[in-house]
């Protein structure tokens, strides 16, 4: 399965999920921001970001690495105090609610980013870069291999259900957070 192709199930009843560019628009733009996402799910998930040479990987039942370096999470223990990173759909309907959600969760938090790579922003969570992501209208190839990075970091990883006119998401964060971080994220 892949953003760039059919979902083609093979006889072997494993799934590998693709995602050859992951932050089209910025690449198309030229902001270095983007990243190249595979995943054999629930066993290998790796996010290559070309433009900083990194290897994100992980296999089930070991710890997520970066160029073979194990990484870890964050060791932030509360929302107020979290980096928070999101990102934002292409329909304006969808980034008014998006916009207003986040306008409502930033004083409530460290800060917000948004860069535009789904997949990069689950490796950094997963590397300790931000403290939590969340975002929804997210494709399964847009997070395949990085919430597999962090679940394996010791991260909890969510489904965001749908919020109108969104589709549904994920959630990332430390245990000391998620739940708040996933109620505030979900009163909307």
């Amino acid at each position: 399965m892949g953003e760039e192709g059919d979902d083609d199930p093979g006889t072997s009843g494993r799934n590998w999920v693709v995602d050859p560019l992951d932050g089209t628009v910025n690449f198309l733009y030229g902001i270095p921001q983007w990243a190249v996402s595979v995943a054999l799910e629930h066993e290998v998930g790796v996010v290559y970001d070309p433009m900083r040479d990194e290897c994100w990987s992980v296999r089930a039942g070991e710890p997520p690495r970066c160029n073979g370096e194990v990484i870890s999470a964050s060791g932030c223990g509360e929302l107020a105090m979290a980096m928070v990173a999101t990102g934002f759909g292409y329909d304006s309907a969808v980034r008014e609610v998006q916009g207003a959600l986040a306008a409502e969760l930033l004083p409530r938090v460290r800060d917000i980013r948004r860069l535009g790579s789904a997949a990069l922003d689950l490796a950094w969570t997963a590397g300790g870069r931000y403290d939590a992501y969340f975002e929804r209208g997210v494709k399964r190839w847009d997070v395949a291999a990085g919430s597999l990075l962090c679940a394996a970091a010791g991260l909890e990883v969510h489904e965001l259900a749908p919020v109108q006119p969104s589709e549904g998401g994920i959630l990332v964060a430390p245990s000391a957070f998620a739940q708040e971080l996933l109620d505030a994220v979900s009163e909307r």
